[in-house]
């Protein structure tokens, strides 16, 4: 399949781009954010409050602050946006402190990457984790170097899914959006797609799995052995 894709492309150069999600899409990070928002919550005298198995698609499709609500909540505690604005740079901390302990890639990751690079897509990352985090989680998780633009939480006003934040990715890889493709796993991922009019691709084995069916998304990735030639198929006619 890499032989195929990259005759489909020769010569083409960075004319087409694939834009990713990280959490949930990229790597399973669940286990570090998990373990984050109970030592905020350990911390604060509650114990172990979150479960890194029920509660992975809080952790990953939502992000701290949703986690330190969703925890409070499921103690039948309120908490105001105030107190959970405070207690967020606890939780970041504590997560820059053990970012990628038990967080790995999905099988495959990086071998579709490189061989998607190889082929001439430019690749970038669209995340709504802060860019301190989103960096070095890359560096450690060992495939920054595919990326050529990434555009995270804090880089602009706005976030996914506000599409600007997917338009500065494909501006700063040089790209015109409408040869694009986003990567995700979330309805997040799923509305930032549609408002900025390109095709969508949700994981099948991300926090939620099969039920991304729900949201309607153009179209399904099993595995990412099968993400060149879906690529491929969306950004290149008669391919």
């Amino acid at each position: 399949m890499i032989t195929k894709i990259g005759d489909i492309l020769l010569g083409v150069g960075h004319l087409r781009g694939v834009i990713f999600d990280l959490d949930g899409t990229l790597a399973d990070t669940g286990g570090d954010l998990i373990e984050a928002a109970n030592a905020t919550f350990r911390h604060l005298g509650h114990g172990n409050v979150l479960d890194p198995a029920s509660d992975a698609a809080v952790a990953m499709q939502t992000g701290g602050r949703a986690m330190l609500h969703h925890g409070f909540q499921t103690m039948g505690l309120a908490r105001s946006e105030a107190q959970i604005e405070e207690l967020y740079p606890m939780l970041v901390s504590l997560y820059a402190e053990n970012l990628c302990v038990h967080s790995r890639l999905y099988d495959g990751c990086a071998a579709a990457l490189s061989a998607l690079q190889d082929a001439g897509f430019a690749l970038g990352v669209c995340t709504n984790k802060p860019g301190s985090l989103a960096v070095p989680l890359l560096d450690q998780l060992g495939i920054s170097q595919f990326f050529g633009a990434l555009v995270a939480a804090d880089t602009l006003p706005v976030r996914k899914p506000d599409p600007g934040p997917y338009f500065e990715v494909t501006k700063r890889l040089g790209l015109d959006v409408n040869k694009s493709v986003m990567i995700g796993d979330s309805v997040t991922d799923r509305e930032t797609a549609r408002a900025a009019g390109v095709p969508c691709v949700l994981v099948r084995f991300g926090p939620i799995g099969d039920q991304v069916r729900e949201l309607d998304p153009e179209h399904m990735l099993g595995h990412f052995s099968e993400l060149g030639a879906l690529v491929a198929e969306i950004l290149v006619p008669n391919s």
